[in-house]
């Protein structure tokens, strides 16, 4: 039997009002999102790929449910979180968790690490002191820091240790998924690899599901099992990367892959340069 996915986003549409071209005038919709259906099991990573503009980031915040979408579901094990009222809301969000772009604008500069890591335990689990220092010093030995980490503030550590330290604090609540937009874009191009690294090894670790979000359809490989391709809030394309790089179907797609350095040859048949 089939196990019942982790993540299921059906039919999701967002539309934003845009500002009145005159005051008589009815205000024009944008379409961010139109129709958008997937599914993403346990222990697995679903890679959203697209430009600039392509409704990425919008779907993030959707399934996040940091926005109400303007039709469709999403269900995480099962339930719908747009239907769930502020307090089932908040206990859902132990479950799946969130890691940002700019790992500096992410954490409080007047905080310590310790107090950032372990705010997600205080505003969802209640947990009190003694259990949040205990789970803040195995989720920053988790992704290459130390307990003793927690005394610092963000400004004493480097961007790619500042994006540990966010990581850490999606960890934290034990989640089964983690919505990634474009965690590592921010990042130079070695630590980027390091970071990368660093989410396959937690993914054996504990079984996470990832919805990775990123420009790059080079970085997706890497990490994805299955790819979405993303243009004007409708997915174009699918499957898995390693097809998406060598026989991409759709010409956005090939335009994505043609943008990666070594792809013109990958898109041809050969293997493309650092891929997985």
């Amino acid at each position: 039997m089939t196990p019942s996915p982790l993540l299921q986003v059906e039919g999701l549409h967002k539309r934003y009002r845009l500002p009145r071209r005159s005051l008589l005038a009815p205000a024009p919709e944008v379409a961010a999102l139109a129709g958008v259906d997937f599914e993403l099991h346990a222990g697995r990573s679903l890679g959203i790929v697209g430009e600039s503009g392509s409704g990425k980031s919008t779907l993030a915040r959707l399934v996040m449910a940091l926005e109400r979408p303007s039709a469709g579901r999403v269900r995480f094990d099962g339930v719908d979180l747009h239907a769930l009222d502020a307090a089932a809301l908040r206990r859902a969000r132990a479950g799946f968790q969130m890691v940002f772009q700019d790992p500096y604008g992410s954490l409080d500069p007047r905080r310590s690490v310790l107090q950032t890591v372990a705010e997600p335990l205080r505003a969802l689990q209640g947990a009190g002191a003694a259990e949040q220092r205990t789970r803040v010093a195995e989720a920053l030995e988790a992704v290459g820091l130390s307990a003793a980490d927690g005394a610092r503030y963000p400004h004493e550590f480097s961007g790619g240790q500042r994006q540990r330290i966010a990581i850490a604090r999606a960890l934290v609540t034990r989640p089964r998924l983690i919505v990634a937009d474009e965690p590592v874009s921010a990042l130079d191009v070695s630590v980027q690899a390091q970071v990368l690294n660093l989410l396959r090894e937690l993914q054996q670790r504990y079984g996470l599901a990832y919805l990775f979000i990123s420009h790059d359809i080079a970085v997706v490989d890497l990490v994805c099992d299955e790819v979405l391709v993303l243009q004007h809030g409708r997915v174009v394309e699918s499957g898995p990367p390693e097809r998406l790089f060598t026989a991409p179907e759709h010409p956005y797609t090939r335009r994505l892959v043609e943008a990666v350095p070594g792809a013109a040859r990958a898109a041809s048949g050969g293997a493309p340069q650092g891929g997985s």
